[in-house]
């Protein structure tokens, strides 16, 4: 994700955290946190891992890998498209009728998904060393 590393005098961050983005951001720091706050629920968080290391793939294909239902795949996978973590292609297939729809993870799904939750999970080890009490002196 595109921060601005500027610190303040003292070495300290930004009082206010937008003066985090850099000036020519894309995104607001809003924007940041809805994507953070989407992958937050479960069924989003492995509707992204799937698209993440999966690959595109078609609602079919999402229902039988989560086992969920059509409405409640829809209305998360509209939750992720909204805030830039996925987007929804459609393309025509030799032979058939009409579109063919499927996911796919954004370059932002996927940063979020790999250099969030995902680092957070490989990482509890050595969290858990780092802050372990009985260890300290």
């Amino acid at each position: 994700m595109a921060t601005n590393n500027t610190q303040a005098v003292g070495g300290e961050f930004p009082e206010d955290p937008e003066d985090l983005l850099p000036e020519d951001s894309v995104l607001t720091l809003d924007e940041y946190l809805a994507m953070h706050a989407a992958v937050g629920h479960r069924t989003r968080y492995e509707i992204l891992y799937r698209l993440v290391h999966s690959g595109a793939m078609s609602p079919k294909e999402l229902e039988a890998a989560i086992d969920i239902d059509d409405s409640t795949l829809h209305y998360h996978l509209n939750k992720l498209v909204d805030v830039g973590l996925v987007e929804k292609r459609q393309r025509t297939e030799r032979g058939q009728d009409g579109l063919y729809t499927y996911y796919r993870a954004t370059v932002l799904g996927e940063v979020t998904l790999t250099d969030g939750v995902d680092t957070l999970i490989r990482g509890e080890q050595a969290f858990k060393a780092m802050y372990d009490s009985s260890t300290m002196e």
